[in-house]
């Protein structure tokens, strides 16, 4: 899971955070669907990270990575 999750965010989410001065790190993608991320850069102090990552990374996450089911900010 944790290849699938690492190409997802490198080309799906990555350039969307990094045009507004932010970035993703992954810090853990468990085989029970646990991923955990760190927002950093911009998007680490930004008001509006919680919806960045509720309508953003986790609806492609959704979406492109089966057997995902929870997305935790770390």
């Amino acid at each position: 899971m944790k290849e699938t999750v690492e190409k997802v965010i490198a080309e799906r989410i990555r350039p969307g955070l990094q045009a507004d001065g932010g970035d993703i790190e992954l810090v853990e993608a468990s085989e029970e669907g646990v991923i955990k991320v760190k927002l950093q850069g911009a998007c680490s102090g930004c008001p509006m990270a919680q919806m960045t990552l509720q309508f953003g990374v986790e609806k492609v996450l959704r979406e492109a990575v089966p057997g995902f089911k929870e997305l935790i900010r770390v």
